[in-house]
């Protein structure tokens, strides 16, 4: 059995999980609302605050989604309980970031302003400190859109080998390569 499926999920005090007929899970808590369709083949049991996903057979099919809507289920229940935040930065000379509401205006060495409308499931806050690489902070409860965002960001300038420049994880370690003059020793 799937480690990651067989989980339960715990529900903590101030969250409801409602399950509808079509299979239809909706998760309230004190952050806001999340759903989620789920397979028919998948079956969601609640018992108190305990809740467990299960599956009709060992068909490969199932297997992948057991663990799938487990994972989606708890990620919703964690987002409108704690909820999720992004933070990154961009290295290089001039590079800047600001934002006017939810409309992110990016400087990344280009000829050309990068504007980028965040979806309003997401508070962006965006930071620029003397000698500190300017930082863009990315908050929502809904896990999937956070992460689908701040990859679109860091698309429009990923990190060079080299020199590290471009839009990165805070946190994130980057692998550098050595340059041509390594070679020539």
């Amino acid at each position: 059995m799937s480690r990651i499926g067989k989980a339960p999920i715990s529900i903590p005090a101030g969250v409801t999980v409602t399950v509808s007929d079509t299979n239809l899970v909706t998760v309230s808590g004190p952050k806001g609302t999340l759903s989620q369709d789920v397979d028919t083949d998948i079956k969601i049991v609640q018992e108190g605050d305990i809740l467990t996903v299960v599956r009709p057979s060992e068909q490969k099919r199932h297997k992948a989604l057991h663990g799938l809507y487990r994972s989606l289920i708890f990620n919703m229940v964690f987002g409108v309980t704690e909820g999720y935040k992004v933070e990154q930065e961009l290295v290089g000379v001039g590079y800047r970031a600001t934002n006017t509401g939810n409309t992110l205006d990016l400087v990344l060495g280009y000829s050309h302003h990068f504007v980028f409308e965040i979806p309003r499931e997401i508070k962006v806050a965006t930071t620029a400190e003397k000698g500190k690489n300017p930082t863009i902070i990315l908050e929502s409860i809904d896990k999937q859109l956070l992460g689908q965002v701040a990859a679109k960001i860091r698309s429009l300038r990923a990190p060079e080998p080299y020199k590290g420049k471009g839009i990165k994880f805070v946190g994130e370690v980057l692998r550098k390569k050595a340059g041509k003059s390594a070679a020539k020793k």
